[in-house]
């Protein structure tokens, strides 16, 4: 088989990434308008928001984890043509995202009865119960989003489930305004002002939307027909002989249905490979959320600088994790076909993509830092706080890259179990002691929080990169013998 060219895999990538990015960069604006409507509508409102969303922020992490085992496992039988596989793939992938979602929503439910014990303050604890528990009510519909849009990315198939986050996001933006504030006409109360309740409403509305339109796109579309297991549509290929013999003759013999149907070596296959990617996102972030922690134990002005610098901060995130995204997709694809070449070159070329956007991003970041943290304060002393941050910011792009880069590639030929172990000594063991050593034994304050991280991300980089490459190795000489 030809060689595909760098070129080739560059656009690729973009065309699959650019959907990725534009989607998440459209939840990040939804996250940012809910923040500013709480805000406006009450001071404990905010505080009540912000502190479930802390909470939460593990939980979605883990769901969407979990999530992540349906791109290799749909992206591999994809590859190879093997339409039965994605569809059985696809079944699995709901059911084991449906049962984590539920016992997530028993466990969140007791916490939400017990919610005091987590020592908050008293007063924003009537605000905070009904609107943890919206939260807890739309996390199965967004588990269901989150596996149909696994499957759909898996598939190369990357804009519909952009569009349809896009669109949700419009809605909860209509029925924030409505729902928090209420709506007037005339000098006449149509709908009662809901505050932080009604912003809780809106965001379960706006999943249960992502859930069905999802559910419908999928189920309903010609172009997912005979991944989701039609039999119209497979009996179609069949004839066309685009199956391989043994899938032509299940289908030929009606035994389509059957075979697509999960068992549980599959359910225990989606959960083997999305627990280990769902420990290491969420041992991420808390590493994050520990420096933030340690920042408030410096002051409220740190503590600003922080938020500001990891908001400006989200765009380099988010292209990162649209081009990673992507060739976790490719990289499926690849492996289903056994071409662990073409899986490494998309690998580097990923990577390459990663360091010349930092490269570009960092360089306007450092050049307009003043009129960026002015978007945000004038106050000076927070300003100089955060370009204080720029050097351990700039410091840690090229670890970042790479951690997110190599990630992703893993999750995409089913290597997971080292990522959970590495994640745990970068981040926890090393970039979290050193943030509090630097910052409070040094006694760097906020730049010493900021200069723990370089140290974790490029770690966890560096030992997701040799995985990868000692992998990818061993499949290539096993294919040689």
């Amino acid at each position: 088989m030809a060689m595909i060219s760098i070129k080739q895999h560059i656009r690729a990538i973009t065309l699959l990434g650019i959907p990725l990015i534009v989607g998440q960069l459209g939840a990040t604006v939804q996250q940012f308008v809910d923040t500013a409507m709480v805000g406006a509508y009450g001071t404990l409102e905010l505080s009540a928001a912000g502190f479930v969303c802390n909470v939460f922020n593990l939980v979605i992490f883990f769901l969407l984890g979990i999530s992540y085992s349906t791109t290799p496992v749909v992206g591999a039988c994809f590859g190879r043509q093997d339409f039965l596989g994605v569809a059985k793939a696809l079944r699995e992938s709901l059911i084991t995202g449906v049962t984590v979602s539920l016992l997530l929503v028993v466990a969140l439910l007791v916490l939400n009865v017990n919610i005091e014990i987590l020592g908050q303050p008293e007063e924003i604890i009537p605000l905070a119960k009904p609107y943890f528990l919206t939260m807890i009510l739309s996390l199965p519909f967004l588990a269901v989003f989150n596996s149909l849009k696994q499957f759909s990315d898996a598939l190369g198939q990357t804009q519909l489930p952009m569009w349809v986050m896009l669109w949700a996001n419009v809605l909860n933006i209509l029925l924030n305004w409505m729902l928090i504030f209420g709506v007037e006409v005339s000098g006449n109360t149509l709908l009662e002002p809901l505050g932080l309740l009604g912003a809780g409403i809106a965001t379960l509305s706006a999943r249960v939307f992502m859930a069905l339109a999802m559910v419908l796109l999928v189920y309903r579309r010609e172009s997912y027909s005979a991944c989701r297991g039609d039999f119209n549509a497979l009996l179609l290929l069949a004839r066309k002989d685009v199956l391989d013999e043994e899938q032509r003759g299940i289908v030929l013999s009606g035994k389509a249905r059957k075979c697509s149907m999960p068992d549980r070596e599959g359910l225990w296959r989606m959960t083997r490979i999305g627990i280990p990617i769902s420990l290491q996102m969420c041992l991420e972030a808390a590493s994050f959320n520990v420096c933030a922690i340690f920042m408030g134990w410096i002051g409220s002005k740190e503590i600003a600088a922080h938020q500001i610098m990891c908001t400006i901060s989200t765009l380099n995130f988010l292209v990162m994790y649209g081009i990673g995204a992507a060739a976790a997709v490719r990289v499926s694809q690849f492996r289903g076909r056994e071409e662990w070449m073409e899986v490494r070159r998309t690998a580097y070329v990923a990577f390459g993509m990663g360091v010349c956007w930092f490269l570009v991003i960092s360089t306007v970041i450092c050049l307009g830092i003043y009129p960026l943290t002015a978007l945000f304060t004038h106050d000076v002393e927070v300003t100089a706080i955060v370009v204080s941050l720029l050097v351990p910011f700039v410091a840690y792009q090229v670890g970042d890259c790479m951690q997110i880069m190599f990630a992703n590639v893993l999750r995409g030929i089913e290597c997971v179990k080292i990522m959970m172990g590495a994640a745990f000594v970068a981040y926890i063991l090393v970039s979290i002691p050193l943030s509090y050593f630097f910052a409070f034994e040094m006694g760097w304050g906020a730049v010493g929080v900021w200069c723990g991280m370089p140290f974790g991300l490029t770690l966890a980089g560096a030992l997701f990169f040799l995985e990868f490459n000692r992998q990818t190795r061993m499949r290539i000489r096993q294919l040689n013998r």
